[in-house]
């Protein structure tokens, strides 16, 4: 049971933190929070393949992270930065209002997941399988894939 306090606690500090950082539209910025969002939908992960047990504790956190997350996310983009880091696909650029949409649509989702909260381990499959095919859509049109 204390490990659960612990992991839900982690994560709102990583909410708590990651709204600091994302203040400042840098690459190690944006980075920290794709982390955030890749840390949350692993504890949901494994959630809904039974390596963990069901917490509903765990799978608030991780919704609330990504919710959050996702809605900082886009305004790490914007005319402060820096429009030449080589690990950014210019194409945020030519279609921001797109990017900005494929974000927004994620963190929808993980508040509606959230306020219908799953109740077992194939509720969070299923809530899982639908944010991850937000991450793909945007991954699939922004993500510079790497060797």
């Amino acid at each position: 049971m204390r490990w659960r306090v612990i992991v839900a606690a982690t994560a709102l500090a990583g909410v708590a933190f990651g709204s600091v950082v994302a203040a400042d539209g840098t690459h190690d910025s944006r980075i920290a929070l794709m982390k955030k969002i890749g840390a949350a939908a692993g504890a949901l992960g494994a959630i809904a393949k039974g390596d963990k047990p069901y917490d509903a504790e765990v799978v608030k956190a991780s919704l609330t992270t990504i919710a959050e997350t996702a809605k900082a996310f886009p305004n790490q983009f914007n005319a402060d930065s820096d429009k030449t880091d080589p690990e950014v696909n210019p194409k945020v650029w030519d279609n921001l209002d797109d990017f900005k949409a494929k974000a927004a649509k994620l963190s929808t989702d993980a508040e509606t997941a959230l306020a219908q909260l799953p109740a077992d381990q194939a509720g969070v499959g299923a809530t899982l399988k639908t944010l991850g095919g937000n991450c793909g859509a945007c991954h699939q049109a922004y993500r510079i894939k790497k060797d």
